[in-house]
C-alpha cells in the first residue's frame, strides 16, 4: 500500500501537465491562524528550511508540496542525468524541468514566484505553487500549505483580508478526498482554535479531520497539555498530536532541523513520558502517511469513476469539434446538406435532438393551426360590431326613395361581406406565426442538431441569411394567397350554397312555428282573417321567387296587405317658423336618437341577423380549413422542397470555400486544450488500471 501515494502523486503530475484542476485528488491541507507554527510543522516533515519566514501574512499563495521518498539507486541514476549533487533536490512546476539542489534557491524561488502573482502588497491568490521535493529523509505525502487565518488587515493588506482567506481555505478543505491538518498552538484555548471552528465546517463528523498542537514548551508554568493531547478538551476522531518546533531565536541562529527534532524528542520524554511514543514530528510523519494512504484506498474506486466519466466528456467534446479540415469542398457541402435534412426532419418530428421543454417545428406549427389559428376563428362573433341599428340602416339605404316590401338582399351582401372582411387579419397573423417558428427551427437547428457549425461562424451566419431570406421572399407569397382567398369569399355571395339553403329551411319552420303560436294565442275579438292578413307581413322565407327553389328574396308575398308599422302611426313634422330671408332646412328636424322598433323592422332586422349569422359560419369553416392548406403549400412545403438547392446554389461555390470553413478563432486552442485534456484523463485512467491489476486495492 505504500506505493499508492506516489500513484496520487503521478496523477497529480498528469493533470499538472494541462494546468486543470478537475479532479479533486487525496490530499492534506494545512490551516491555522497566523503565527501557528503552520510552516514549521511542514519544515520538520521535510527537514529543511524551505519555507519563506517573516511577519504578518507570509503564506500568500497555497503551497502544493509533494514530498517522495527515493532509494540510492533512483539517487543515483538522477544525479548522473542531471549532473547534480547531493541527495535531495526539488523541481517547481512553473520552472518545468530545472531541477534545485540548493533548498535555499527554492526557499527564494517560492518567495518570487509568491510576488510574481500577489505582488508586494500582502494580497493573496488561489493560484498555487507546486513543488515536489525527492529525499530519501521523507516519507511519501501530500501537503497543501495555506495563508494563515487572520482577522485584522495589516499594513497595506485588502479590508477583507480575512475573508479572502476564510474563502481559499474552505475551497481547499471543502474537497471530499482530503485530510485537513488543523494546527493550534499549546500556549492558546483549545476551544478557541479557528483551525478546528473552520475544519467543522466542512467535516461535522470529523472524520478526515487530525489536530496538531505546536509550541508545548511555551505554555506558562505550571500548566501542561496532558487534558488536549488525550482529547479530554475537544475530541478528534483521527487523534491529537503535539509537537515542539524551533523558536524564532533558534532558526535566527540556523538551527538545523534534525537537531531540533533530537531536542524535542528529549523534551516529551522529559514532559510527557507517557505520551513521549505518540507525540513529535516523526510521529506526524508516519500517522500523515498511513492516513493518506489508507485515504486513497477509500477514494480510489470512486476516483476512477470520475476519470472515466470525464473523460466521455471531453471525447465527446472534442468530436464536436470536429477534426481539421483537409476536403473543404467535401465538407462544405456535407455540412449544407446535414443543415438541410436537420431542418427537414425537425418541422417533421424525425429530429435527432426531441426538444422537451417547449413546442418546437412542426409540432408548434400544427398548435398555431389548430389551437391559435383556429380558437381564435371561433373567438369571432358572427355578429361582433354590428348592431340593430346598423342592420335597419344597411336594409334602408339598400331600398333608396322607395319604401320596401321585401327584405333587400344588397343588404345581406353588403353587411355579411363587412363580417367576412373581419377573418383576414387572424389569417394574415396565422401566416406571421408560421413564419416566425420557421424562423426558430434555425437556431434549433444550429443549436442542438449541427453543433458542427458552431466550428465554422461565417457558415453559419451564411446558411441563417440564406434561408431567412428564402422565409423572407415566400412570406408576401403566401400573405397575397391568404388575402385572396378571403378575397374570394367576398367576390361572390352563393345563397345556393347546401349549407346556407338547410340553415335557410331550420329558420322558415321556426318562423313558421312562432306564427302559428301568435295566432293560438290571439283573443277571441280578433277575426282570424285579419290575423291572417297580418302574418302574411312576416313573409314565410320558404315561399319560392321564380328564382327556384332556396331563393330568400321570395320569403316575403308580392300583395302584402297592410301598412309599415312606421307608416300605420305617422310622425307629423314639428311646425317650422322659418325667418324671414333664411331658407328653410328640413335636415335640421331632430330625429331621436333611440327609439323602440316597430313590428317589422324587428322582424326585417332579425331575418338578416340569422342569415348572416349561418352564413359567416360557412365561410369561418371554409377558411379555418384553405388558410393553413394554403400556408403549408405557399410556404412550408415549398422552404422543405427548395432548401437543400437554395443552400447549395448561393453557398457552394469555389471562391467561397476558404472564407466560409475559416473556423473561429479559439476553437484551434479549444481542440488542442480538449485533445490535451483526454490524453491526461486516459493516462490517468490506465495509472489507475494498472493499480488494480497489482491487486493494491
Amino acid at each position: 500500500m505504500e506505493a499508492l501515494i506516489p500513484v496520487i502523486n503521478k496523477l497529480q503530475d498528469v493533470f499538472n501537465t494541462v494546468g486543470a484542476d478537475i479532479i479533486q485528488l487525496p490530499q492534506i491541507v494545512v490551516v491555522g491562524t497566523q503565527s501557528s507554527g503552520k510552516s514549521s510543522v511542514l519544515e520538520s516533515l521535510v527537514g529543511r528550511d524551505i519555507l519563506p519566514r517573516g511577519t504578518g501574512v507570509v503564506t500568500r499563495r497555497p503551497l502544493v508540496l509533494q514530498l517522495v521518498h527515493i532509494d540510492a539507486e533512483d539517487r543515483r541514476k538522477t544525479n548522473e542525468e542531471n549532473g547534480i549533487e547531493g541527495d535531495e533536490w526539488g523541481k517547481f512546476l512553473h520552472t518545468k524541468n530545472k531541477i534545485y539542489a540548493d533548498f535555499e534557491e527554492m526557499r527564494k524561488e517560492i518567495e518570487a514566484e509568491t510576488e510574481r502573482i500577489t505582488g508586494n502588497n500582502k494580497g493573496i491568490s488561489d493560484e498555487p505553487i507546486h513543488l515536489k521535493i525527492f529525499s530519501p529523509h521523507v516519507v511519501n505525502l501530500t501537503l497543501v500549505d495555506l495563508p494563515g487565518i487572520t482577522k485584522v488587515p495589516v499594513g497595506d493588506q485588502p479590508n477583507d483580508i480575512e475573508i479572502q482567506i476564510r474563502e481559499l481555505i474552505l475551497r481547499h478543505i471543502s474537497n471530499p478526498n482530503s485530510i485537513i491538518l488543523a494546527v493550534t498552538a499549546a500556549n492558546t484555548d483549545m476551544a478557541t482554535s479557528e483551525a478546528l471552528k473552520v475544519a467543522r465546517e466542512v467535516d461535522p463528523d470529523g472524520r478526515r479531520t487530525l489536530a496538531v498542537v505546536t509550541k508545548l514548551d511555551l505554555m506558562d508554568a505550571g500548566t501542561d497539555a496532558m487534558d488536549v493531547l488525550m482529547g479530554r478538551v475537544i475530541p478528534v476522531k483521527l487523534g491529537i498530536i503535539g509537537v515542539v518546533n524551533r523558536s524564532q531565536l533558534d532558526i535566527n541562529q540556523k538551527k538545523l532541523v534534525a537537531d531540533s527534532i533530537r531536542d524535542e524528542h528529549g523534551f516529551l520524554q522529559k514532559k510527557y513520558p507517557s505520551l513521549a511514543n505518540r507525540n513529535g514530528n516523526k510521529f506526524l510523519a508516519r500517522t500523515l502517511n498511513r492516513l493518506l494512504m489508507h485515504h486513497i484506498r477509500d477514494c480510489l474506486p470512486e476516483l476512477k469513476t470520475r476519470i472515466n466519466v470525464l473523460a466521455a466528456q471531453y471525447q465527446s467534446l472534442l468530436n464536436s469539434y470536429g477534426e481539421p479540415v483537409e476536403d473543404k469542398s467535401a465538407t462544405l457541402l456535407q455540412l449544407i446538406t446535414k443543415f438541410a435534412a436537420e431542418y427537414c426532419n425537425t418541422i417533421e418530428g424525425t429530429a435527432k435532438y426531441i426538444e422537451t421543454a417547449e413546442l418546437c417545428g412542426g409540432a408548434r406549427i400544427c398548435y398555431i393551426f389548430h389551437e391559435t389559428f383556429g380558437r381564435t376563428l371561433e373567438s369571432v362573433d358572427p355578429l361582433g360590431g354590428l348592431t340593430t341599428i346598423d342592420v335597419l340602416t344597411a336594409i334602408r339605404n339598400a331600398t333608396g326613395p322607395r319604401p320596401a316590401l321585401f327584405v333587400p338582399e344588397v343588404s345581406f351582401e353588403l353587411l355579411v361581406k363587412r363580417q367576412i372582411k373581419r377573418l383576414e387579419e387572424p389569417s394574415l397573423r396565422c401566416v406571421e406565426l408560421v413564419h416566425e417558428e420557421m424562423q426558430r427551427i434555425i437556431q434549433h437547428c444550429s443549436n442542438y442538431s449541427t453543433q458542427e457549425l458552431l466550428r465554422f461562424p461565417k457558415l453559419h451566419d451564411a446558411i441563417v441569411e440564406v434561408v431567412t431570406s428564402l422565409l423572407r421572399r415566400r412570406l408576401p407569397v403566401t400573405n397575397d394567397m391568404v388575402h385572396n382567398l378571403v378575397a374570394i369569399e367576398l367576390s361572390y355571395i352563393n345563397t345556393k350554397h347546401p349549407d346556407f339553403a338547410d340553415a335557410i329551411g331550420l329558420m322558415n319552420n321556426n318562423l313558421d312555428e312562432q306564427r302559428r303560436s301568435r295566432m293560438r294565442d290571439l283573443p277571441p275579438s280578433v277575426p282570424r282573417d285579419k290575423a291572417a292578413a297580418g302574418s302574411l307581413q312576416s313573409g314565410s322565407v320558404s315561399e319560392q321567387g321564380d328564382g327556384g327553389t332556396g331563393n330568400w328574396r321570395g320569403m316575403f308575398k308580392k300583395g302584402e296587405e297592410g301598412l309599415p308599422a312606421d307608416r300605420m302611426t305617422p310622425q307629423p313634422l314639428p311646425s317650422i317658423s322659418p325667418q324671414r330671408g333664411h331658407a328653410v332646412n328640413l335636415l335640421d328636424v331632430p330625429v331621436p336618437v333611440s327609439r323602440k322598433l316597430s313590428a317589422r323592422e324587428q322582424r326585417d332586422c332579425e331575418v338578416i341577423e340569422r342569415l348572416i349569422k349561418s352564413y359567416f359560419l360557412i365561410v369561418r369553416k371554409n377558411i379555418q380549413d384553405s388558410v393553413p392548406k394554403a400556408v403549408m403549400h405557399f410556404l412550408v412545403n415549398h422552404v422543405k422542397d427548395c432548401l437543400q438547392s437554395e443552400l447549395v446554389g448561393q453557398l457552394y461555390k469555389t471562391t467561397l470555400l476558404n472564407d466560409l470553413l475559416t473556423e473561429s478563432e479559439d476553437m484551434a486552442q479549444r481542440r488542442n486544450e480538449a485533445a490535451d485534456m483526454l490524453k491526461a484523463l486516459q493516462k490517468a485512467s490506465q495509472v489507475i488500471a494498472e493499480i488494480r491489476e497489482t491487486h493494491m486495492w
